[in-house]
């Protein structure tokens, strides 16, 4: 017979994502402190709803303990922001054509621009809109995405110039992504940084004076000072993974894993030996055994290749998934372990009560831990703790550019705006 438990309250949700706005306040500030050895601030970058773990309390968290910028990839994100009232630099640099360019110039966000059309349709906007673009050049150093070739880049840069002196836009920054950062020693990351000091150098000779200047992912501002600048634009390591295990440990660098999701077995029961679980039969049982299912699924964003490997945290003891992970549930072998409808399954979390981590996932999937996080869907309820702190109301941060040791100028610093290439980002 299956055994039932209250281990699990009624009235909790079958699966959730705790997120712990502690931890990521913990981790700004941690990286805060590398930044500022350099005289750089910080750009937290929330996209893709801050990885996963909500966009607007992970902001506010981020700006109440010091991020002076936050980095969005999509306007709407951008928009999102200032429509929950964060009046505080944001940068934002996922853009088409059809995109709501004179609603963001009218936001007062800054446009990341990569080539000449993009500069076109900023100016257009601002003039509709009737104010100044704030616009950020974004080089293209070797990543191959985004961003503008060298043989192209003196003529952006004119552009960029002869739209300044017609009022259009405002050159606010100049900025770049590492292709392999979380490679360490990789031979790509000092061809980029000398060519992005090559860009930087043409850009100050035409006469641009931007705020801001920034190279620095995660990895890079965990490991590369030298490209620190007047920003760094962590996105991964805010919420206290690392980009990857060459780089180091969270731990490592004094981050703390803010997610940790958990769920509620909704059957336990024993069966004979050589019965079938799951689709295929892909897991036979080999003797009689205790079977746990786990009422989260691929619809909620838990991986289909974790199919067999993926690690669970039931009864005191890490568990595999058995068989292969359907839409809605996967289940889980006890041997001869018991548990009850009901108890508590961890998937995932920073590893402290010994649960699994994003990054033992990530092993298990062949991903990489930021996919971990971000493909948890909107039907898993995200439940926060450490919210609603006195003064954490979206605002802006003071920051940190250049001539920020005085506290002089505009006070807008830019934070990594994305990650690497292996993270996903």
């Amino acid at each position: 017979m299956s055994e039932q438990s209250t281990s699990f309250p009624d009235g909790l949700p079958r699966v959730r994502a705790e997120i712990d706005l502690d931890a990521v306040r913990s981790n700004i500030r941690a990286l805060h402190g590398l930044a500022a050895r350099n005289r750089a601030g910080v750009m937290a970058v929330v996209k893709a709803d801050a990885y996963g773990h909500g966009l607007l309390p992970c902001a506010r968290a981020a700006r109440a303990a010091g991020a002076a910028w936050l980095g969005t990839a999509t306007p709407e994100e951008a928009l999102a922001l200032r429509a929950a009232g964060d009046t505080g630099p944001v940068l934002c640099w996922l853009w088409t054509p059809g995109a709501p360019w004179r609603e963001t110039v009218e936001a007062g966000v800054d446009i990341s621009v990569g080539a000449g059309w993009a500069l076109d349709r900023a100016a257009a906007a601002a003039r509709a809109a009737g104010r100044t673009a704030r616009v950020q050049l974004k080089a293209d150093t070797g990543l191959g995405r985004n961003g503008c070739p060298p043989e192209d880049w003196p003529a952006l840069v004119a552009a960029a110039r002869a739209a300044e002196a017609d009022g259009a836009v405002r050159v606010t920054g100049l900025w770049s992504h590492f292709a392999c950062a979380d490679e360490p020693g990789h031979p790509s990351i000092t061809a980029q940084q000398r060519a992005f000091a090559d860009a930087l150098e043409h850009a100050e000779r035409a006469g641009l004076r931007p705020e801001v200047r920034h190279m620095a992912n995660s990895p890079a501002t965990l490991t590369l000072p030298e490209s620190h600048y007047d920003l760094v634009r962590p996105g991964i390591a805010v919420y206290g993974l690392s980009p990857s295990p060459e780089v180091g440990l969270p731990q490592d660098f004094g981050l703390r894993p803010a997610m940790t999701l958990r769920a509620a077995l909704a059957s336990v029961k024993r069966v004979p030996g050589g019965h079938g679980v799951s689709y295929g039969h892909h897991y036979l049982t080999p003797g009689p055994t205790t079977l746990a299912l786990v009422p989260a699924g691929y619809a909620d964003g838990i991986p289909r290749h974790a199919s067999g490997t993926g690690p669970v945290l039931v009864a005191g003891k890490w568990r595999t998934v058995a068989g292969r992970v359907a839409m809605d549930q996967f289940v889980v072998d006890l041997g001869g372990d018991t548990a009850g409808a009901g108890d508590e399954a961890v998937l995932f979390g920073p590893g402290d009560g010994g649960e699994p981590t994003a990054e033992d996932w990530a092993r298990a999937c062949g991903t990489i831990g930021y996919e971990i996080v971000t493909r948890i869907g909107a039907r898993v309820p995200r439940e926060y703790r450490g919210a609603d702190r006195p003064g954490e109301e979206p605002a802006a941060a003071p920051g940190a550019g250049r001539g920020a040791d005085s506290g002089a100028g505009p006070g807008r610093n830019v934070v990594n705006a994305s990650d690497s290439v292996r993270s996903g980002a």
